[in-house]
């Protein structure tokens, strides 16, 4: 969902606005909060916490016109930013708390990260649509390649195609992904 068909729907309805934004990113912001305030907060804090970057988000968009390409970055800084606000205010209320063992917090540190996840699942998700973008057999030759590692003779035989063909156009095909990459601002 881009900033200006989020305007475009909010001065139709505001209700179906908030609700298609909600349903569209709800996850992406619950797991960002989540991850952030899952050491001090309570579930009623985590959910107040989401409840109120979409109240940002939607007061933002009503008084600003600035926002028109693909608001997922914005709306992602907005939660990682009022999660860390809400994790300092709960950490100084809850600043009594003194762990006598610091070997016990360490079994509680987790190295899975959710919003690391979920932004490596969304790149590979805009990965995938813009080489099905590309047509066949381009994309064919592209998921054989890098995805399951087979030779230019393996995907010749699957393609129908001779081994310099596969070649030349997975070159071809990985300047055009780059392109299309470049176009929505994934780079290298």
């Amino acid at each position: 969902m881009t900033g200006s068909e989020l305007k475009n729907m909010l001065d139709r309805s505001p209700t179906d606005c908030h609700r298609a934004l909600i349903r569209e990113y709800g996850r992406y912001v619950y797991a960002i909060v989540f991850n952030k305030l899952r050491s001090c907060g309570t579930q009623e804090d985590i959910e107040e916490c989401v409840s109120d970057v979409f109240a940002d988000v939607f007061i933002k968009f009503e008084y600003e016109e600035a926002y028109v390409g693909d608001i997922k970055g914005y709306i992602g800084t907005v939660a990682k930013r009022t999660a860390i606000d809400r994790f300092r205010s709960l950490s100084a209320a809850n600043s009594h708390v003194v762990y006598e063992d610091e070997d016990d917090m360490q079994q509680l540190v987790s190295d899975f990260s959710v919003d690391e996840r979920v932004d490596s699942s969304e790149l590979r998700r805009v990965l995938l649509n813009k080489i099905a973008e590309l047509g066949e057999p381009d994309s064919t030759i592209i998921i054989q390649k890098f995805y399951y590692n087979r030779t230019s003779s393996e995907i010749a035989r699957n393609v129908s195609m001779n081994p310099s063909s596969v070649r030349s156009r997975c070159t071809r095909a990985v300047q055009k992904l780059r392109g299309k990459l470049a176009e929505v601002g994934i780079s290298k």
